[in-house]
């Protein structure tokens, strides 16, 4: 049976969530939650991308909207629409773990033949950018929220202004991470970027990737094909699973 997409959508909490939900052919009992960067939405090409390489290999994908997005559809976050984003990442998290637990959701085909039950799996998240930055942030917050992070493009600092840096939670993030930045992103060097993986006393790694710049080698009609399996290799690695 071939992976499968829907539309997704859960108003039972507020903020709601909003999205596609990735339904592997062979799930492996994890779930990802996977977010976009300010003046994104969820059809991104990068979060597309991974979203299908991700359930290709076992995860559950939930592809959602911030809230930001859901209330415009264009333009870039709000000075005071953090908050709400966290809030509905953490709405995202427990939608797909509910949706996880309970049948008839095609999640479940297979599992009783490999043996698996719904909580021997593990959640995680990611973001690119914005989403990234607010996943962080979230996971500082709440260290036991997710099994890990992956960060995409994480923001270090607006272009051209490096004494902005946005690392003030880092010492109190305790979640694995993995980082995956382009070796030209203007929102933070290869050697800003290890210098503030420094601060996080979680486990973390780095993953460069050669002349990509902040959008990864997704921009316009361009498309970094080798990237996905790249990023779930490293991931799959990093987070100690098999793909």
């Amino acid at each position: 049976m071939p992976d499968s997409t829907r539309q997704f959508s859960d108003s039972s909490s507020d903020p709601p969530v909003r999205g596609f939900l990735h339904l592997p052919a062979a799930p492996n009992g994890n779930g990802l939650v996977l977010t976009h960067g300010a003046g994104s939405n969820a059809n991104a090409p990068l979060l597309i991308a991974l979203a299908e390489t991700f359930s290709s290999a076992g995860f559950t994908v939930l592809r959602c909207d911030l809230p930001y997005r859901q209330a415009r559809s264009y333009g870039p976050p709000g000075p005071g629409d953090a908050v709400r984003d966290r809030s509905g990442l953490k709405n995202a998290i427990a939608a797909l773990t509910k949706t996880m637990a309970a049948p008839p959701f095609a999640v479940f085909e297979g599992w009783e033949s490999k043996g698996l039950k719904s909580d021997q799996g593990a959640i995680f998240l990611a973001g690119h950018s914005y989403g990234g930055r607010q996943s962080s942030i979230l996971c500082a917050e709440e260290p036991d929220l997710v099994t890990g992070l992956l960060l995409l493009s994480y923001p270090l600092h607006p272009p051209r202004r490096p004494e902005q840096q946005r690392t003030q939670h880092l010492p109190s993030l305790r979640t694995p991470a993995l980082f995956v930045h382009g070796t030209r992103d203007p929102f933070g060097s290869m050697a800003e970027i290890e210098q503030a993986l420094k601060m996080i006393p979680a486990r973390t790694k780095l993953l460069a990737i050669e002349g990509a710049g902040h959008d990864l080698g997704f921009k316009g009609k361009a498309r970094n094909e080798d990237l996905p399996r790249q990023v779930l290799d490293a991931f799959t690695s990093f987070a100690e699973l098999s793909s």
